[in-house]
């Protein structure tokens, strides 16, 4: 695109707006180049999908590329195990990167380029405490203090820096300061710490470095290695972006990317902060990071979201400059809107009770039934009906109100793709609980075939007894009571009932079938536990339940 070719920013958010911008100046001749940066310290959850979608998105809108880059330069929080998870999550998300770097890769570069803002008197090596440090920072009404060892000739500070990096000084010891201004209104700008000593294995260099750049001072370089053209930052950076210029402009490289920033993505009734999800996970609140509760790739996966729901609710967000927390019911409506037209029907009760028909004087016999009845490639599957099925608690009364259109004393109702049965008999145990209902089965009703002219009250789901299927149900509710959980008091937050374990049956063609994910009838979405056979997650209800 030539630079006098006009934008098109029509419709279009501003960072596409910006790329639109740039291609019109002749900015990308190379391209759009983005990437996606995590530490890895913890899995990925869905507040990182939306920066996922929009950097792999942007750059396949534009014919570009993106880079995954792992920033681990804090080994003490950092391990394989998380990079394995998230370059997982990502694929399974359907992106694919151009290449896979780590911030460790550019140890030595960047090693180079602190020796030279040292040598050109813009950092030097301060033998502070962290605690003296934080102290002299100054308030955001108060300049800082300068350190005492700011103006440490230039030689002393290269001289120190080397042993640093030899391993010389303990923990602690000293760090490298950048030298900017301690009565900067921006605190961040405050002389900020560039490196630290850390006497630990780091899981890719090894004992080779036991010193370790800080974020701010290396993510930026990367970028200018890398040749990002838009590094794309969610907005609690944004006061870092003047820190982030400072470092390019008065570093050796040959590029200077912008930073542009979006809001992050909120959502109801979870956290998103990985601290508080690591004490979820460490204090055995969840029963790990892929819990079907957490907010997490893996715990939304194993819950049985797919990808092309997530990538549909990220969309949906959008791309704004203002946080905001959004409603629970937006995800659940997407993977619905995903699940609804391709996920097969099947029957599982989750609360049972026996329903004995008198008059039945067979066996069981097959009955055939849809796996969507609007998706007919779908096919049909085979039920076992017999004399001995189970139905759902809650679809007999004993009491039933006005309208009622289920199972009460007298009525009748149809058994999906069965026959229109009546509740005869009611047997309860002896604190009053119905344990079994007593039906007589009309002949001449079968579905498809019925002519007995009979009008049922409604019709409810069934499996029958004797092929049932025993399947632990896993039902999730809302992990936190609130809305809005605090990060102060989050723990107090957690709602106690986010789990229900329940003992219930499935009929046999969902247990057999390859597939994962179903819609049980008139319940809602579960999915198959991938790790644990015969357990089913729900997935989400069927409308809005909460």
């Amino acid at each position: 695109m030539s630079a006098d070719t006009p934008a098109d920013t029509e419709g279009k958010d501003f960072i596409r707006t910006r790329i639109e911008e740039d291609r019109a100046a002749g900015k990308l001749s190379s391209g759009v180049v983005t990437r996606f940066p995590p530490e890895p310290n913890g899995y990925l959850h869905i507040g990182h999908a939306k920066s996922i979608c929009l950097n792999f998105g942007v750059a396949e809108e534009y014919g570009g590329t993106t880079f995954l880059r792992f920033d681990d330069t804090n080994p003490i929080k950092e391990s394989e195990e998380y990079v394995r998870a998230i370059a997982s999550d990502v694929e399974w998300l359907g992106f694919k990167w151009a290449t896979l770097t780590h911030a460790s890769d550019y140890f030595e570069e960047l090693y180079k380029f602190a020796v030279d803002l040292i040598s050109n008197d813009k950092a030097y090596v301060c033998s502070l405490t962290a605690e003296e440090i934080r102290a002299q920072r100054g308030t955001l009404t108060e300049p800082g203090v300068e350190s005492p060892y700011r103006n440490r000739p230039v030689e002393e500070s290269l001289d120190l820096f080397q042993k640093m990096r030899a391993g010389e000084f303990g923990d602690g010891e000293h760090v490298l300061r950048a030298k900017i201004d301690m009565s900067s209104p921006n605190i961040n700008m405050r002389d900020p710490v560039l490196y630290r000593i850390r006497h630990i294995s780091h899981q890719r260099t090894g004992d080779d470095w036991c010193i370790y750049p800080m974020y701010d001072f290396t993510h930026c370089i990367c970028d200018a290695l890398e040749g990002i053209t838009h590094s794309l930052c969610t907005l609690e950076f944004e006061d870092h972006r003047p820190l982030y210029d400072w470092v390019l402009d008065n570093s050796n490289v040959n590029f200077h990317p912008p930073q542009i920033e979006f809001s992050r993505l909120g959502l109801e009734y979870t956290v998103m902060s990985k601290r508080l999800l690591n004490r979820l996970v460490d204090e055995g609140l969840v029963e790990g990071w892929d819990d079907a509760r957490m907010p997490t790739i893996a715990g939304l996966r194993r819950r049985g979201v797919t990808p092309a729901a997530i990538r549909d609710f990220c969309a949906r967000v959008g791309v704004t400059k203002q946080d905001n927390r959004i409603e629970m019911n937006l995800l659940e409506f997407c993977i619905r809107r995903d699940l609804e037209a391709k996920s097969p029907r099947g029957m599982g009760v989750l609360h049972p009770l026996l329903l004995t028909i008198t008059n039945w004087d067979g066996g069981e016999v097959d009955m055939t039934g849809p796996w969507h009845a609007q998706n007919e490639s779908l096919g049909t599957r085979t039920l076992p009906f017999g004399g001995s099925l189970y139905i759902e608690q809650e679809d007999f009364s004993l009491d039933p109100p006005k309208k009622w259109r289920r199972l009460a004393p007298g009525e009748m109702v149809r058994l999906r793709y069965g026959y229109i049965v009546r509740c005869d008999e009611v047997i309860q145990d002896d604190e009053g609980n119905v344990i079994e209902l007593k039906c007589t089965y009309f002949p001449d009703s079968r579905s498809g075939e019925d002519t007995s002219g009979l009008k049922p009250n409604g019709v409810i789901h069934w499996v029958s007894a004797p092929s049932a299927v025993p399947a632990e149900i896993r039902v999730y509710n809302r992990l936190f009571r609130v809305p809005d959980p605090s990060a102060e008091s989050f723990l107090d937050d957690i709602n106690p009932d986010s789990l229900e374990v329940l003992e219930g049956y499935v009929e046999p063609a969902i247990a057999d079938s390859p597939e994962m994910r179903f819609q049980f009838e008139r319940t809602g979405y579960f999915c198959k536990d991938p790790e644990a056979p015969g357990v089913y997650n729900k997935t989400v209800s069927l409308r809005e339940g909460f």
